[in-house]
């Protein structure tokens, strides 16, 4: 389970300005991701995500979403060439496959990687659970990248 999984130290230079969440299909976690960062990101820092094969948002995602009090159901899933991936100062990929289809970004650009079990994978009974499991370890993480000052 994900919350099993090592958790990442939190980002100690500068915080993302302009970060892009990918994953494969981004209909999942890479959406949760974005969800959280809109809603934890300072005002003036850009968000997206996208995918390489992209599917539609999967409605777990917008169910587990709600229960935390964010609403990503006017997200919509993304190819990566819609967005602005080249701007981006962080590309964070959240699933083993993804790593390998991130494209090439110049040197100064920080690459962070999430490997998160599929939530949409698990069995259709083990699913929700696997969706909030996901979400939480998400939530961590995404926090991670703009730690609050005391």
């Amino acid at each position: 389970m994900a919350d099993q999984l090592p958790r990442p130290p939190a980002i100690i230079t500068a915080p993302p300005r302009r970060v892009l969440f990918l994953c494969v299909h981004n209909s999942a976690r890479s959406q949760i991701a974005e969800g959280f960062a809109r809603a934890l990101a300072p005002a003036d820092a850009h968000v997206a995500s996208a995918g390489s094969e992209p599917r539609a948002l999967n409605p777990l995602a917008i169910e587990v979403m709600n229960e935390v009090g964010i609403d990503i159901s006017e997200q919509r899933s993304q190819r990566i060439d819609e967005v602005a991936w080249r701007d981006a100062d962080t590309v964070v990929t959240l699933c083993g496959e993804a790593e390998g289809i991130c494209p090439a970004v110049a040197g100064n650009v920080r690459r962070v990687h999430w490997p998160l079990p599929d939530p949409a994978a698990a069995p259709e009974a083990e699913r929700l659970v696997a969706f909030r499991h996901a979400r939480d370890e998400i939530r961590w993480r995404v926090a991670s990248l703009w730690p609050r000052g005391e």
